[in-house]
């Protein structure tokens, strides 16, 4: 853990009981004396580091050190384009997107899109503020959603996209947005809009999942 959220984190000293204090005390076995990071949910480029001062039955006192500006976040920002999936699958693969420093996820229901999954949002955001706690990522990964590919498209015209065809790119570097389809691919009207648009592959024989595929092209993007 690199550091922890906490509301209470930038006041002079506080009190972590409950879940908070059986995960540093039980799982992370901090004793006083202990400096831990925190962040603050309000300003979460500020790092707070406090001290340990006591620990009874059910709760530790934190006494503040020091606060340092300390932003941690990815050298290039990426917009995924992602076509609504299961969430259960969005869910698996959130951290690693966190963890790599995708920007944002605008998710899109497109034509082959199942219409019975729903997003939840703030389920999301607790996954990603685990995955910050453990990365040191500073800033929030966004979400947005949009009702299909042309108002995706619409919006954002400069995206590339990934679909199956035989050019694969050398340099990735131009690379900003990039819309990447749900299980099964975009659909044919749906490849006649984008037709006009850039549109390239990985180098691979592989049928790759949408979430597989998420992960193949932000990494090639930003790491």
């Amino acid at each position: 853990m690199v550091f922890m959220f906490d509301e209470s984190a930038g006041k002079d000293s506080f009190s972590i009981r409950g879940d908070g204090f059986k995960y540093l005390i039980k799982v992370r076995r901090h004793s006083v004396g202990d400096e831990i990071n925190f962040r603050s949910f309000s300003d979460t480029a500020k790092l707070y580091k406090y001290k340990i001062t006591s620990i009874e039955n059910r709760s530790l006192v934190l006494e503040l050190l020091e606060v340092s500006l300390h932003e941690v976040k990815p050298k290039k920002t990426l917009h995924l384009g992602w076509c609504i999936i299961d969430s259960k699958s969005i869910e698996k693969v959130l951290p690693s997107l966190c963890e790599i420093g995708v920007d944002k996820i605008s998710f899109i229901s497109c034509d082959r899109s199942q219409r019975n999954f729903r997003l939840d949002f703030k389920r999301f955001e607790r996954i990603l503020q685990t995955s910050m706690q453990q990365s040191g990522r500073s800033s929030f990964m966004k979400f947005d959603s949009f009702k299909n590919v042309k108002e995706f498209i619409t919006e954002f015209p400069q995206t590339k996209i990934f679909d199956f065809c035989d050019k694969s790119l050398d340099d990735y570097s131009d690379i900003d947005t990039v819309l990447i389809g749900c299980e099964g691919g975009f659909s044919q009207d749906e490849r006649e809009f984008l037709k006009q648009k850039d549109v390239f592959s990985l180098d691979t024989k592989m049928v790759l999942r949408s979430e597989s595929a998420v992960m193949a092209v932000s990494s090639k993007i930003l790491l």
